[in-house]
């Protein structure tokens, strides 16, 4: 099946309601972002906020992809893969990984990096699928607030 992938653009109600929706689903505990910070967000040329539509123009999917340059540079990185429980297993996940490493690599990034639970089976899967290598390093995390 085929998805329509675009840029998110504006913080507007369409797209609260979106993520309203499926971030939920990829993690439920976490607080859904302020129209403030969605702003903030899509205002970055950096960040790229990617939506996968069906036929119908129903939003069945997202990721963010974020570029960022370090001394040794360019570098990308993907987070908050969802795609709907009802499209799931159709290659909306697939689509939108793809279009991400297309931006990536128009942009200059040499590799894309990204993290997935173990648990997360079919989603591991996929990434391996598409050439993801899984990196024997440790992960570490600091809450700041």
């Amino acid at each position: 099946m085929t998805f329509h992938i675009t840029r998110a653009t504006e913080a507007d109600d369409g797209l609260l309601a979106i993520l309203a929706r499926l971030l939920p689903q990829l993690a439920p505990d976490l607080p859904l972002p302020t129209r403030e910070h969605l702003v903030e967000l899509l205002a970055d040329p950096r960040t790229h906020v990617l939506l996968a539509y069906d036929k119908q123009n129903y939003c069945v999917g997202m990721l963010t992809l974020v570029l960022f340059r370090s001394p040794t540079g360019l570098h990308a990185w993907i987070e908050d893969v969802v795609v709907d429980e009802v499209a799931r297993g159709q290659g909306v996940g697939e689509s939108l990984c793809r279009a991400a490493c297309e931006i990536a690599r128009e942009g200059g990034a040499a590799e894309i990096n990204l993290t997935s639970r173990p648990s997360r089976e079919a989603a591991n899967r996929l990434y391996q699928r598409l050439g993801f290598v899984q990196r024997q390093t440790n992960l570490y995390r600091l809450t700041l607030a």
